[in-house]
C-alpha cells in the first residue's frame, strides 16, 4: 500500500498581545490575538521526524512580540503583512504563510467630559478580523466584524412564509429583530487604507440595518451587503452571518393584562442561523 502525505500547515495559536504606545501623553492601546499557519516543505518531519525545516511554533510567538516593537502601531492586516514577509524571508521552506488576527476594541473613558489620555473601556464583545494570506507572488485580504450585538424594535416583520403541519410560529409585522453578526469581507488588493475602510463598513452596515424595512432576516442581510459593494469598490465579496436571536412576546393574559407588544422572553437557544456570501459581478 502507498501513502502519499496531503495538504498540510503547522503554526502557533492564540498569540495574545497588548501593545501601549507611549509616543505621547495620549497612550494608544491594541489587544490582538494571532493565529499563524505556515504550508511549504515540511513531508520529511512527517514521514522520517526530521526537524530540519522546522521553525519551532515558540520561535513564531517569539517573532510576533519582537515585530510588535519594531513596527509602530498600525492596523492588524499591516502587522500581519509584516509578519508573513518576516517568515517568507528567512524561511525558504515556507511556501505559504496565513495570519489570523482578532483585535479586541478599546474607547477611552470620559472624563469631566473629555476622552482620558490613559484610562480605556473595553466594548462589550465586538470584535475587529484579519485574515492575510500570501505566497511570494501574491497575496489576498480579508477583513471582518464579529460578535457585533444589534437589535431593533420597529420596521421588521416575518410574514408568507411556508405553513405546514408541523408549523406552529404566528405571523408577524412588527417584531423584535436581533442578531450577534459576523461580517467578513475580501479586499480586490492590497494597499488599502485599511483602518479608514474598515470603520465606513461598520458604519454602513449599522446605518442600513437600522433603516431598512426588513420582511425577514434574509432580507436585511443582502440589503447590508449590497449596500457595502455598493459602496465599497476596494471590496470583492462580503460574508454575513446573522443568528437569529429570538425575543418571544409573554403571555400576560393569565393575569388580566394585555401585552402591547413590550414585554419580552429572550431565548437564546435554539436560533435560527441566517448567511449568505455577495460577491461583485466582473
Amino acid at each position: 500500500m502507498r501513502i502519499r502525505l496531503g495538504q498540510n500547515n503547522y503554526g502557533k495559536s492564540r498569540v495574545r498581545l497588548l501593545r501601549v504606545s507611549r509616543a505621547s501623553s495620549s497612550h494608544e492601546i491594541k489587544e490582538i490575538t494571532i493565529a499563524i499557519r505556515l504550508e511549504g516543505d515540511f513531508e520529511s518531519a512527517h514521514t522520517i521526524g526530521d526537524n530540519s525545516k522546522i521553525l519551532p511554533t515558540d520561535t513564531m510567538k517569539n517573532t510576533v512580540y519582537v515585530l510588535a516593537k519594531q513596527y509602530p502601531p498600525e492596523p492588524i492586516e499591516e502587522f500581519s503583512a509584516h509578519l508573513i514577509e518576516h517568515f517568507l524571508t528567512y524561511n525558504p521552506q515556507v511556501a505559504r504563510a496565513e495570519i489570523e488576527c482578532t483585535e479586541n476594541l478599546w474607547s477611552r473613558i470620559p472624563v469631566g467630559g473629555k476622552p482620558h489620555d490613559t484610562a480605556f473601556m473595553r466594548a462589550a464583545g465586538e470584535k475587529r478580523t484579519s485574515l492575510v494570506a500570501a505566497t511570494r507572488a501574491a497575496a489576498e485580504f480579508s477583513a471582518g466584524i464579529s460578535d457585533l450585538v444589534i437589535l431593533k424594535s420597529a420596521q421588521s416583520g416575518f410574514e408568507g412564509y411556508i405553513h405546514d403541519p408541523y408549523t406552529t410560529l404566528k405571523e408577524r409585522s412588527d417584531r423584535i429583530l436581533a442578531t450577534s453578526m459576523r461580517a467578513e469581507w475580501v479586499y480586490v488588493s492590497e494597499g488599502i487604507a485599511f483602518s479608514s475602510v474598515w470603520h465606513g463598513v461598520r458604519k454602513l452596515l449599522l446605518e442600513t440595518f437600522a433603516e431598512h424595512d426588513s420582511l425577514s432576516l434574509q432580507h436585511t442581510l443582502y440589503a447590508m451587503g449590497e449596500a457595502v459593494l455598493g459602496n465599497f469598490e476596494q471590496i470583492q465579496e462580503i460574508r454575513l452571518s446573522m443568528p437569529n436571536k429570538h425575543y418571544n412576546l409573554v403571555d400576560l393574559q393569565p393575569f388580566g393584562l394585555e401585552n402591547d407588544n413590550e414585554i419580552f422572553l429572550p431565548i437564546d437557544e435554539p436560533h435560527g442561523l441566517i448567511e449568505a456570501t455577495l460577491r461583485r459581478e466582473i
